[in-house]
């Protein structure tokens, strides 16, 4: 295991508890009925004919589980990974009864186990910025899907502001201005500057995004196409706040 990968599984064990009160959050709010509405849209679109319990679905990185969780509601086969095992027993914890029917794998996003053309979907949140080998992801990604089947990545340049004087500035204004309209700031309880050093060493974080994945997904056989706007459809008003400068971006690509 390389030096970052061990730095990029200690940050995310620290950061479990706290990232799954965050999740805890989304589930008792409007996020929860925005995001799953979203999901349930997209999803419909590849096998209209098939019901959810016939739809193998794999959440890549699934943290404490908000993905996994929604789509097992609905009935889907849900598979869940996440490198971090603290982040899996929280993913089980707010999973509660539901637990039971989610497949949950300690797995390296990069390097899958599962045989090829396995799954139907495959549904990712604000994990490919932070992967070492994102490229690998993709093409692991690719590999266990099923033909026809999709890939849903939701990301955004979290950390663009590093090497960009303009988006640095957009970020000092994002915090300022959650100060000033008394919302709750993301970033505060992390430990940013030790999330900062993790993102000066991922290959993500100066490239210019989506394009990247887009580009990287043609070259590998897959059609795709993006949506720069999904933000304002499934966040709070006070991640439209926080994330102003950073906008959530959607990834679809169909094999």
């Amino acid at each position: 295991m390389t030096d970052l990968k061990n730095e990029i599984h200690d940050y995310w064990t620290n950061r479990a508890r706290g990232y799954s009160e965050y999740n805890q959050q989304e589930m008792a709010d409007a996020r929860r009925t925005m995001w799953r509405d979203k999901l349930l849209s997209l999803l419909g679109e590849a096998f209209p004919e098939r019901e959810p319990g016939e739809i193998k679905i794999l959440d890549v990185g699934t943290g404490p589980g908000f993905f996994a969780i929604l789509l097992a509601e609905e009935g889907y086969q849900v598979t869940a990974v996440d490198y971090t095992e603290q982040m899996l027993q929280e993913a089980k914890s707010n999973a509660a009864d539901l637990a039971d029917q989610i497949s949950f794998k300690r797995m390296d996003a990069q390097n899958l186990e599962f045989p090829k053309e396995t799954f139907d979907y495959i549904v990712t949140r604000n994990v490919t910025w932070n992967l070492e080998h994102p490229k690998r992801a993709y093409r692991e990604w690719q590999r266990v899907l099923k033909p026809g089947g999709k890939i849903l990545n939701f990301d955004a340049n979290w950390y663009a502001y590093l090497y960009d004087d303009k988006l640095k500035l957009g970020y000092e204004q994002d915090r300022q201005r959650a100060k000033e309209e008394q919302v709750e700031d993301y970033y505060e309880g992390t430990d940013i500057a030790w999330m900062e050093n993790i993102a000066k060493q991922v290959p993500l974080s100066p490239l210019k995004r989506p394009k990247w994945d887009l580009d990287v997904l043609k070259k590998i056989g897959l059609d795709c196409w993006a949506d720069e706007t999904i933000g304002e459809r499934v966040l709070s008003d006070a991640e439209k706040i926080n994330y102003q400068s950073t906008p959530v971006f959607m990834v679809c690509a169909v094999k």
